[in-house]
């Protein structure tokens, strides 16, 4: 009975780091000044607390990233229109970017900080199990679409357009908006996708 009551009370433990992480976050205007501490704080936990169930203050960044990419993840994985799996390739990538633009958008703080991980990360640039996933779906859509030579680097440019400090450097210093940047993103993915010379073959 003891140990049932030891594991809901860390489960819950866990679902108030959480939440607590990503509201500060939603709020923070440097997301580096973020300590662990304000963190563990806000969830009404006790600092070691914090620490056993994630480790480090990147480990639970990547946990909370890691929620909202999975609701991405779960709508690639549904039947839905323009993100499920039968949409034509070239509209779905699109559709994906569109994801992780609004996602991004919407997480920015917590976007930035996770992203400031990345030199010393060992896995993808990306963090997120969910968003490597991403990333080989991306890779086998592009197949369908463009010679297999490409595919690696085509992929990861894509991406890269998707990059928060990108997005960051054209709101705050470009001045466009958010439906300014979609508008852009498209035009990009459009001149990837489809500005190919006519020779070109998928091979």
């Amino acid at each position: 009975m003891s140990n049932v009551k030891e594991r809901a009370d860390a489960a819950r433990n866990r679902q108030a780091i959480l939440e607590a992480a990503l509201a500060l976050f939603a709020e923070a205007k440097d997301p580096a000044a973020l300590t662990m501490n304000a963190v563990a704080e806000a969830a009404g936990v006790g600092k070691g607390t914090l620490f056993r169930r994630f480790g480090d203050r990147a480990s639970l960044l990547r946990a909370v990233f890691d929620i909202q990419v999975e609701q991405v993840a779960q709508c690639l994985a549904s039947d839905s229109s323009p993100l499920g799996p039968g949409t034509p390739p070239a509209e779905r990538i699109t559709a994906i970017l569109h994801a992780i633009v609004d996602l991004k958008l919407k997480n920015r703080s917590l976007t930035q900080a996770v992203e400031a991980l990345a030199p010393a990360a060992s896995t993808s640039p990306f963090v997120s199990d969910h968003y490597s996933s991403i990333e080989e779906l991306l890779k086998e859509l592009l197949t369908q679409l463009i010679p297999l030579s490409e595919v690696s680097f085509t992929a990861h440019a894509l991406l890269g357009a998707a990059r928060m400090d990108l997005l960051e450097y054209l709101s705050t210093h470009e001045g466009l908006t958010d439906e300014e940047i979609r508008q852009g993103l498209d035009a990009f993915v459009y001149r990837v996708l489809r500005g190919r010379p006519a020779s070109d073959e998928v091979s």
